[in-house]
């Protein structure tokens, strides 16, 4: 009997490692080629804020969260990423292709999110940091991109990477 669940175990963790091994190698092929310019790009909030992504990773390590209101993971994503702006934590985000300012701005409230926003209506900014996949986490620190995942990721993986990016 004992040996039969110490077999399930090792089946069990077999089977995790290669699905780990698995997401790993698929966020190589989705991760976005950043250009050089990445982290000097110019950007606004809906709010008006400018955001400097590299003196915003000066202190603590900042998530770029790039999502859309019609992606089916980012609602299961996002409501982490809200609650992280929410708790203070350096976030900032970029609604791709979600509508104009206004339908944005109904969207977030009707949703309850108070996170800093950035409106990329006809995704130019995603095209030119190449950005092909929804949700997309970058960890930026010091004005260095430290980790990029594609895809879904929990609350706890993002704090995970903004732990690993601030050592």
């Amino acid at each position: 009997m004992r040996s039969k669940y110490a077999r399930w175990l090792r089946e069990g963790l077999v089977w995790l490692l290669i699905a780990l091994a698995a997401v790993l190698v698929m966020d190589q092929f989705r991760k976005p080629a950043l250009p050089p310019t990445f982290i000097s790009t110019a950007l606004q909030t809906l709010d008006g804020e400018s955001v400097d992504l590299a003196q915003r990773s000066d202190d603590r390590p900042l998530v770029v969260y790039v999502w859309a209101t019609w992606c089916g993971v980012c609602r299961y994503t996002t409501p982490s990423v809200a609650k992280m702006a929410e708790d203070g934590q350096n976030v900032i985000t970029v609604a791709l292709r979600s509508g104009d300012d206004a339908a944005l701005n109904r969207w977030l409230a009707k949703k309850h999110y108070a996170m800093p926003t950035v409106n990329d209506p006809q995704g130019q900014l995603a095209r030119r940091w190449q950005v092909q996949v929804t949700p997309t986490v970058m960890i930026v620190s010091r004005g260095e991109v430290k980790s990029i995942t594609t895809g879904y990721t929990s609350g706890w993986g993002i704090k995970l990477r903004l732990w690993w990016a601030g050592l």
